[in-house]
This record gives C-alpha cells, sequence and structure tokens, in this order.
C-alpha cells in the first residue's frame, strides 16, 4: 500500500495543524489519522462515539435525535476574521472546500454577571462594563491605539511601544482593574496576567486584530466552519492530491522507524513508509516530549441558547482569571445546531480552563454556571505536553498540545514555530499564483 517510494514529509496528525501549512511548498505526501481517536483534538462525527469515547456502557438518549446530525470537536476553537489561521487558510486554498459561519456574539465575565463586548460606538456607550467616568478614560486609550502611527511622534504621547509596558498605558489612561481584564483578557486575549509587565507592542497588535476583525463582519470577531473544524483536515484531503500527497484514514502509526539516530520510516501493522522527516503532535512521540500542564473541558449538551447572551446561536465568553480568583482565564465556547454541529434546537458548549488544584471540575463551576440547565455533561481532562527538542537532531518535529482556549491565536504560533524547525526559515506568506499559474506551473 505504501509502495517504494520515499515520502518528503510524513504527517501524522488528528488534527488541525494539517491545513495550516502552505504545503505546497514543503511537504509532498501527507498521511493522517483515523477519522475517531483517542486524541484530545479529535472531532467526531457521530454522537454515538461520544457516548462510546465517555460512557462505553450507556445508549444514548433518543431525545438528541439522530447520530449523524452531529459533528462535535472535542476542542472546538473559533477564529479571528482577520487572524493569522485565516490568511493561513486562504494561501493554502483550502478554504474552496470550506464554508463558514460568524460567531454571533463574544462576551466577558465581569462582577458575576457576563456583558457583551461592545461591537459599535453605540453599543460601548450603552455597555455596563464601564462607568460613564471610565467609558471616557476607555475613550481616549482606544483613539490613542487607533491613532498610533510610528513614523508619527505626535501620535505616541510620550509611549514607546516597545520600552514601556501595558502596566504603563493603563497608568497613564487611569484605567480600572477591571476594564484592564477587558482589555488584556477579552481583546488582546492574553491567557493570563503577565503580559502587563512586558512591552506594549504585543498587546497593541492583538488589539488591533480583536477590532479590525469585528469591524469586518460586526457582532463578533470569529468565525467558525459549518460542520465544525473537521471539515479542516478533509478539505486538506481534496488540496493534497493537486500537490502529490497522499492522505490516507485508519491508518494508526506503530512505531517511528530509526537508522543512525534519524528518522526513515514510519511502520503501521507490518509495513514500513519510509520519509526523510516526520511531523506529528505529541501523543505519537511520548518519550519525546515533558507535560508542563493540564486541560480540564467540559462539553455539555443544552436545549437553549446561553442565559443573557440575546438569545444567540454561538458564543464565546471569557472569564478573566482575575474575576474568579485564579491564575488562568476559563473559556466558554458555544456552538449549535446553526453550524450543522448538532441536532435542531440543540447548543454545545464548552468549557475550558487550565488546571490548578486537586479538583478540575470545581474549577470549570464559574463557567458551567453561566450555562444554565445542562441536559448532558462529559469531562475530559488532556496533558498540556512541549517537545523536549526542536526536532532537527533525528528530524521529528513535535507541536505542543492544545492549550485551553477558545481561539487560533496560540496555535499559529505553534505552527511558525513547526515551519521555522523543519525548513529552517521563517513562514512568509507570498502571494498566491492565479489558478491558471498553477496549472502552467504543473503541466511543465
Amino acid at each position: 500500500m505504501f509502495g517504494n517510494n520515499t515520502l518528503n514529509v510524513f504527517v501524522y496528525w488528528n488534527g488541525l495543524y494539517i491545513p495550516l501549512f502552505p504545503l505546497h511548498t514543503c511537504i509532498g505526501f501527507l498521511r493522517t489519522l483515523p477519522s475517531f481517536s483517542d486524541a484530545p483534538s479529535t472531532s467526531i462525527h457521530y454522537i454515538n462515539q461520544l457516548y462510546r469515547k465517555f460512557r462505553p456502557t450507556t445508549e444514548v438518549p433518543t431525545e438528541l435525535g439522530k447520530d449523524r446530525d452531529y459533528n462535535i470537536d472535542l476542542i472546538p476553537k473559533f477564529m479571528m476574521a482577520n487572524g493569522e489561521i485565516v490568511r493561513f487558510l486562504t494561501h493554502t486554498d483550502v478554504t474552496r472546500y470550506l464554508e463558514f459561519k460568524q460567531i454571533s456574539g463574544s462576551f466577558v465575565y465581569r462582577d458575576g454577571k457576563i456583558s457583551k463586548v461592545p461591537a459599535s460606538e453605540i453599543e460601548a456607550l450603552a455597555s455596563p462594563l464601564m462607568g460613564l467616568f471610565e467609558k471616557r478614560r476607555s475613550k481616549k486609550f482606544f483613539e490613542f491605539i487607533q491613532n498610533w502611527k510610528d513614523e508619527d511622534p505626535s501620535t505616541h504621547q510620550g509611549i514607546n511601544l516597545d520600552t514601556n509596558t501595558m502596566a504603563d498605558i493603563y497608568k497613564k489612561f487611569s484605567l480600572e482593574p477591571g476594564t484592564q481584564d477587558f482589555i488584556g483578557h477579552s481583546l488582546a486575549l492574553h491567557i493570563d496576567d503577565s503580559y502587563i509587565n512586558k512591552p506594549a507592542r504585543d498587546s497593541y497588535d492583538r488589539i488591533l486584530l480583536y477590532v479590525g476583525s469585528m469591524a469586518r463582519y460586526g457582532k463578533s470577531p470569529y468565525i467558525y466552519p459549518l460542520y465544525g473544524l473537521g471539515e479542516l483536515p478533509q478539505g486538506f484531503a481534496r488540496l493534497s492530491a493537486i500537490y502529490g500527497g497522499t492522505y490516507m484514514l485508519d491508518k494508526p502509526a506503530d512505531e517511528l522507524v530509526y537508522e543512525d539516530g534519524n528518522v526513515v520510516g514510519v511502520r503501521s501493522g507490518t509495513e514500513i513508509a519510509r520519509t526523510k522527516q516526520v511531523i506529528c503532535d505529541p501523543s505519537y512521540a511520548k518519550d519525546k516530549v515533558r507535560t508542563i500542564g493540564r486541560v480540564v473541558r467540559a462539553i455539555c449538551f443544552l436545549k437553549h441558547p446561553i442565559p443573557s447572551t440575546g438569545d444567540a446561536d454561538s458564543v464565546q465568553i471569557v472569564i478573566p482569571q482575575n474575576q474568579v480568583n485564579r491564575a488562568h482565564d476559563i473559556y466558554v465556547a458555544c456552538v449549535s445546531s446553526a453550524h450543522n454541529v448538532c441536532a435542531k434546537d440543540y447548543y454545545l458548549a464548552i468549557v475550558s480552563t487550565i488546571i490548578e488544584t486537586e479538583n478540575p471540575e470545581k474549577e470549570i463551576e464559574p463557567g458551567l454556571n453561566l450555562l444554565g440547565p445542562i441536559a448532558d455533561k462529559f469531562i475530559s481532562i488532556s496533558p498540556i505536553e512541549e517537545p523536549l527538542s526542536d526536532g532537527t537532531s533525528d528530524q521529528v518535529f513535535i507541536s505542543r498540545s492544545y492549550d485551553a482556549t477558545s481561539h487560533f491565536e496560540t496555535v499559529c504560533e505553534d505552527v511558525k514555530d513547526i515551519y521555522r524547525r523543519v525548513t529552517g526559515n521563517d513562514l512568509v506568506l507570498k502571494q498566491r499564483p492565479t489558478q491558471e499559474e498553477e496549472q502552467r506551473e504543473m503541466s511543465q
């Protein structure tokens, strides 16, 4: 089945990284995992698979609807409309096989309740997130961000984004701690407060990304593929064939094969696929990774929209760490039948955070309490793993595990890191050739 060819790169993944690589520039042949497995990032296409994974002796309740109505991402992540993942997918042309739908709202938790992240100046004026005087101070802050021009010192107001910290900027505009939480965690999407004492440039870029993504579609900055994230690798399966790729399902990796310290193949049963490099997630090379933390996730079935969201069919909610006396944020991602991921009139909400105690489920209670009555709930705990080395010594390049965030920005950073390790070059997305130019090049 493998033939006698030596593959340029062998990709083993049951996740979302495959279509994020500009594969036609660096990878000749691919392979991936089964469509259903024990990997944390699995996309489950039938509800009976979810019960088989978490409750193998329990029958699926009939009221949940038809088996085929479900496409459940165990780790759902939303895409920023102007974010790097959209540029990656557009550059690789995977988007020709995908259809996206906007997430209806972005919310933040403050003082025991959730409020919509304003999507317009009118919403900002009416928002309960801040009092009148704080709104005036915040308006000056956002005008400063919006008007900043590197080449024009008159827009800097005495601030240097590369040396001054966000703490300096918050102090300059006299912003309250709750407003700092809102800006740092709901707009800049930082996962903890370590950013406050770092140069402000990164936060500035993140805020511009959020605002630009919000302006693109309104309502929220996030989009999500119809039928879930499992559509990304499926779309890539079609695209990879154009560039000579080989994409196989239900072909587990039994072991990596080495010669003289370098990987030379992957064994599956009695067959060995010869290769020059392997790219994989931590589950395929446990001896080459270390655990740096754990994530708890609750997959919840609801029969109603999340309360206080205006009956939104999909939302993201960020619970900043300081609002619940934690060291890490809690994330709530909710999608519904509007995204073709569950039966009609049902909603899927996933609550997640990085584990800090010996009682993980209690740690996500602030998120669970926002959901209203929960029809059913599944709890999972996954390690956060990272590679012990950069992979250049043996040509096995390993990603980091998915974190607790409900968006793709941290994943994109990991993709760029892997690309740099594999190729020795930074990932630069050049202008794509037209279809006519591609066909002409391939025919030569």
